[in-house]
Parts: C-alpha cells; sequence; structure tokens
C-alpha cells in the first residue's frame, strides 16, 4: 500500500515564490507518518514548498487541513479524486467544519488522529473506509512517534518545533485552539520530550516549543524544565502573560534555556480585554509588571495585538504601536481580527448579522488580511490598512536598528546575530501577505464533491 500525505499551502500567487517565515515543518504530518504502519509505503509532499505529483502512483492522499488553507486542500484533493484516487482529511478544519470537509473527501477525522488512524488504514485495507472516524477525548499524549525523517531533503526554517502539550484551559472568545480542544490540557511525558529532543539535537541550533500555552499546566511545565536545564539548549514558545508574574517560574524558564516567548497581549484596552475572554491580562500589575520581569532575565518578547473589537479606533493602532516601540519587542503582530467557525466569536458575529461571507475562507472574493466581518467603530478596510501601516512603521529600519541594540534583544549572541535578519524578513513580507491569495490562482480544476 501507498500513503501520499500533504500538507497545503494557504494559497499561491502566480509567479511568485512562496512567504518565507510560512516555511515551517509540518507536525501534523509527522504524526500521521508516524502513526501509520511501516510496511507502508510513505510519501510526503509539502505544497508551500514543492510541486505536488499528481500522477505518481498512490493509493490514498492524506490532507491535514487548517480554515486559511481550506480552499487549497480541497483543490488538491479534486485533483487527487478525479484520478480515482480517495482522500481522506484531518485537522482543525475537519473538526470544526466537519459536514463542509466531508463534501470533498471521502473520509474525515474528527477529533486526535492518534486515537483512530489505525483503524481507518484497516478499513481501507479492507476496503470498508467509513465517511467519518471520531477521535475520542484523550487524557494524555502518550507513545507519540513523529516520523521526521519525511523532511529530509525540504528546506525549511532552521527550527526544531517540539510539541510538549496541546490545548489551553483558557476560553479566549476568539481562539480556535479552545473550540477543537474544549478548553483542555493534555501533556507529553516529560521522558519522551527528552529523547526525542536528543534525537534531533545535532541537526538543530533552536528549537520551538509549539504549545499553545506551555504554562498552561505550570506544575508540569516546571518537571520539562529541570529536565531541560543539563540540554543547555536554546528555545522559544508560546505563553500566557500571567506566567510571567511569577518569578520563580520565568527564573526556571530561563536556567532550562529559553530564549523568547510569543504572548498574546491582544489589547490595550481593558474592555476589549473582558470581551474577548482575557480580562486575565490586566491582573496582578498588568502588562508593565510581567515586562518587568522578563526583562531582568533577558528574555525576548514577540507580542501579538488584535484589532477589530468594537471599542477600537484608529487612535488604537498609534497607542499600540507606542507601546510595542516602548517597550522594544523582539517582533510584534498587528493583526486583524479573525472570526474562526467553531469559536464563540464566529457564532457572536453571526447572530448579530456581522458576517460578510457565508464562509470567508472558500469566499473567492476574499484574501489574506481582509476582514470578513462588519466592525462596529470602523469600516473593514480602515482597519486592514491600519494593520499594515502599524507594520510598517513598527519594521522601519531605523525602529528596527534601535530595537534590536536595547538590553534585551542583544543579550544573548544568538538572538541578537538573528534579529536584523528575523525583522528584515518581517519588513519584507508586509506587502506580500496583504491580500494573500486563499487557494492557487493558476489552479485550473473544478472542485469535486462527494
Amino acid at each position: 500500500m501507498r500513503l501520499t500525505i500533504i500538507h497545503p499551502a494557504i494559497g499561491r500567487r502566480i509567479g511568485e515564490k512562496y512567504i518565507r517565515s510560512w516555511q515551517m515543518e509540518s507536525l501534523p504530518a509527522a504524526i500521521i507518518a508516524g502513526l501509520t504502519p511501516d510496511d507502508i509505503d510513505i510519501r510526503f509532499y509539502d505544497d508551500r514548498m514543492e510541486s505536488i505529483p499528481y500522477d505518481e502512483p498512490t493509493d490514498l492522499v492524506a490532507i491535514s487541513v487548517e480554515t486559511y488553507t481550506a480552499r487549497r486542500a480541497y483543490q488538491i484533493a479534486s485533483d487527487f479524486r478525479a484520478r480515482k484516487i480517495p482522500v481522506v482529511m484531518g485537522g482543525f478544519h475537519a473538526t470544526l467544519c466537519p459536514d463542509e470537509v466531508s463534501r470533498f473527501a471521502e473520509a474525515i477525522v474528527v477529533g486526535e488522529a492518534e486515537e483512530v488512524w489505525a483503524q481507518l488504514i484497516d478499513d481501507f485495507r479492507h476496503n470498508q473506509l467509513q465517511p467519518r472516524y471520531n477521535g475520542r477525548p484523550r487524557t494524555g499524549l502518550k507513545n507519540i512517534h513523529y516520523d521526521r525523517s519525511i523532511f529530509q531533503g525540504k528546506h525549511y526554517l532552521p527550527i526544531g518545533l517540539v510539541e510538549a502539550g496541546r490545548g489551553c484551559h483558557y476560553r479566549c472568545e476568539f481562539c480556535a485552539i479552545q473550540s477543537f480542544f474544549d478548553a483542555r490540557h493534555q501533556l507529553r511525558p516529560v521522558d519522551e520530550i527528552i529523547a526525542e529532543i536528543l534525537s534531533i539535537a545535532d541537526k538543530k541550533r533552536l528549537f520551538f516549543f509549539v504549545d499553545d500555552n506551555f504554562a498552561s499546566n505550570r506544575q508540569a511545565s516546571e518537571q520539562l524544565l529541570r529536565a531541560l536545564i543539563p540540554l543547555k539548549l536554546r528555545w522559544v514558545t508560546q505563553l500566557s502573560i500571567d506566567a510571567a508574574h511569577n518569578k520563580e517560574f520565568l527564573t526556571l524558564l530561563s536556567r532550562a534555556g529559553c530564549k523568547g516567548v510569543l504572548i498574546g497581549f491582544e489589547s490595550l484596552n481593558a474592555t476589549t480585554l473582558k470581551q474577548m475572554g482575557k480580562g486575565f491580562n490586566t491582573m496582578r500589575g498588568g502588562y508593565q509588571a510581567a515586562l518587568k520581569n522578563l526583562r531582568e532575565l533577558r528574555i525576548c518578547v514577540y507580542a501579538t495585538f488584535v484589532f477589530g473589537y468594537d471599542q477600537d479606533t484608529p487612535q488604537s493602532f498609534q497607542q499600540t504601536l507606542e507601546f510595542a516601540l516602548q517597550e522594544q519587542f523582539y517582533i510584534t503582530a498587528f493583526n486583524h481580527l479573525t472570526p474562526f467557525p467553531g469559536t464563540p466569536l464566529y457564532q457572536r458575529l453571526q447572530q448579530e448579522g456581522r458576517l460578510l461571507y457565508d464562509s470567508w475562507w472558500l469566499d473567492e472574493h476574499y484574501s489574506y488580511n481582509g476582514l470578513p466581518f462588519k466592525p462596529l467603530a470602523m469600516q473593514a478596510d480602515e482597519i486592514q490598512q491600519l494593520c499594515i501601516q502599524t507594520r510598517q512603521k513598527f519594521y522601519s529600519l531605523g525602529n528596527i536598528m534601535r530595537r534590536g541594540f536595547s538590553s534585551v534583544n542583544r543579550a544573548d549572541a544568538f538572538m541578537f546575530r538573528n534579529f536584523f535578519p528575523i525583522n528584515l524578513m518581517h519588513r519584507a513580507e508586509i506587502g506580500r501577505r496583504n491580500h494573500h491569495p486563499l487557494g492557487d490562482m493558476s489552479w485550473q480544476g473544478q472542485l469535486l464533491e462527494t
């Protein structure tokens, strides 16, 4: 039996290279490869970086789908299904929109593949493939095997992606993660994480713990941090800002090799944070106290902000920009609010009649950076333009230079050496991301529904 695993791109303009910062290893593909029996011949193709050989012999195609990649995934699936090759789809979007995804695949996986992949493969081998496989809620992530051999020969960003846990216990209104995991947090055993890191440590100079919230279970995180200290790694991760108020935890984080954290600040407006379900951002002294602790331990910050909530005005952008420059963040994302299907935000905007598209991720008139809903205090295109302008100002050459030589951003030689290439890459991509298509603009096929 032959299995082809595909990682779809968000989309592609004609004649343009794909956005570099989006080209990281695909852990979902490595998980599927690791779950697949050894007697099956596996081929993996990353649509972001290479052409897909549709005419190469295969028996089954597996595609992991996110909302932004759904349209392109359906194009790819249609090209295979036109050749009478069955397709199975999974991932976040298949769980959040199962009926839609089922229209473009012979089978879908709802939930986590580890629970059902063996049964799906066995059913396929006996010509009994079912239209839907439902992964049960998991209480742990033991014995997960990531087959990274499928990444050989591909030119990803030189970052080793590692998963220590999945999910987050917070229920932020706009977050699809809490919808997928039902605000649960699952953990991998520490010894398995360490063994995985050691198996690839000689190939990676920087690791990224891709956990949605590394500090969601702080006690478990501390066990992992203590095990990481002897390895002397450099790594970055994502965590909620409440963890930055715990100096003991931050000290352990630093000792374990953490050089940077992505934190969702999202807004400077307390009313907006409360509406988001992120009122905890303002606790215990708020942003200033948390950032002071991070600066003392020389931990760089990747800050993210979201615009489009009811209280946002043009002044919100200027205030946020000034705050980001004052705090000298390593990098910053100024994003528009996106209502992902299955989230409380999407349901609220749908009930209020404020969605501009039935399914924005499939509409040919929608493109990346656009707002797919009607804001209250501003126009949708105004927010889009101000997001772009704020990014341009933050990533101006003068501001890059000033931030680069701040005490935190130059404290670690490795992080300082990479500061300027990373910031210049983000600067170059500001215009390229705007109006980036969802789906391949050169695709001439026809979407095939089941």
